[in-house]
């Protein structure tokens, strides 16, 4: 287990009413209905759900960290996009789990390069780094 030497932030949620309930943080910028999309046999509407804040922590993570692996090489690439993907399914034993894909476009930077700032990002993400080898992960550069 890797335990945290130097605390840097902590996030504050409050969750009241589950995947049908509402997610406020501390400081109330984050203020979200909670809805069970219509693939889970919900209501679905207006509404997030722990997949999609999942899949947005998860990229806006990622792509953090590939700035860090950017400026420690002195690159400063054009843009960056993730197309983020967490997937909701079950495995052999009938018990949840998750899949995560990320499809990564760096602009203004060669492929190469950007094959290697990804896989820095692996080391440096703690997102990943907190769920590689216990989930699947994918992370493609496309475009």
């Amino acid at each position: 287990m890797i335990k945290i030497e130097k605390p840097l932030y902590t996030a504050t949620v409050n969750v009241e009413g589950g995947r049908e309930g509402r997610a406020v943080s501390s400081d109330n910028y984050l203020n979200v209905s909670m809805r069970v999309p219509k693939e889970l046999g919900g209501p679905g509407g207006e509404g997030t759900n722990p997949e999609q804040l999942f899949a947005a922590g998860f990229a806006a993570c990622f792509e953090g960290a590939m700035g860090v692996a950017l400026r420690n090489k002195k690159i400063k690439a054009d843009s960056i996009q993730i197309a983020s993907q967490v997937t909701l399914g079950k495995d052999t034993e009938d018990k949840f789990v998750l899949a995560v894909k990320l499809d990564v476009t760096v602009k203004g930077v060669a492929s190469d390069i950007a094959k290697q700032v990804i896989e820095e990002a692996h080391g440096i993400c703690p997102y990943y780094r907190a769920t590689v080898g216990n989930i699947e992960i994918q992370t493609n550069l496309v475009g």
